[in-house]
């Protein structure tokens, strides 16, 4: 929300025209950046929040922080943010069962420990994915191109 506001205070006092759609992708893809070098960062905790039945868990954390990252900066290029919005509620969707299963063990990804917030955390994460899907959807998928 700070890039969001930051992006249209920009817009408004710089360039005396505001472009929601343009502050919203960037924000979505600031957040997208951002958690996806949290990937390469944080990458023993975030092995840790996919299940057992997941094979090569760390190719994995790294790909899907690459996706993010990659996902980030093709949002922001017109010709291809309609197929990265798709990808990436797909994506969303699909990471979700992780973070259950991470709240459920308490899985702590900064430190790597099981004395992270438990499934309190879903309280706040079930929303905040829809925020997500919705925003991404809004801003990437049906807004148009400008």
């Amino acid at each position: 929300m700070v890039v969001f506001g930051g992006c249209i205070l920009i817009q408004k006092f710089v360039m005396k025209k505001i472009n929601v759609t343009k502050a919203g992708l960037i924000a979505m893809s600031a957040l997208l950046v951002f958690t996806g070098i949290g990937h390469f960062v944080y990458t023993p905790g975030m092995v840790m929040m996919l299940p057992p039945l997941i094979p090569f868990k760390y190719l994995v954390i790294i790909a899907t922080g690459a996706f993010e990252i990659l996902a980030g900066i093709t949002l922001l290029i017109p010709r291809l943010q309609k197929l990265t919005s798709v990808c990436l509620i797909i994506f969303f969707v699909l990471i979700f069962p992780a973070n259950i299963y991470a709240a459920l063990h308490k899985v702590n990804l900064q430190t790597a420990t099981l004395d992270g917030q438990g499934p309190g955390f879903l309280w706040l994460r079930i929303p905040l994915q829809i925020i997500f899907i919705g925003w991404t959807w809004y801003f990437g998928y049906l807004s148009e191109k400008k």
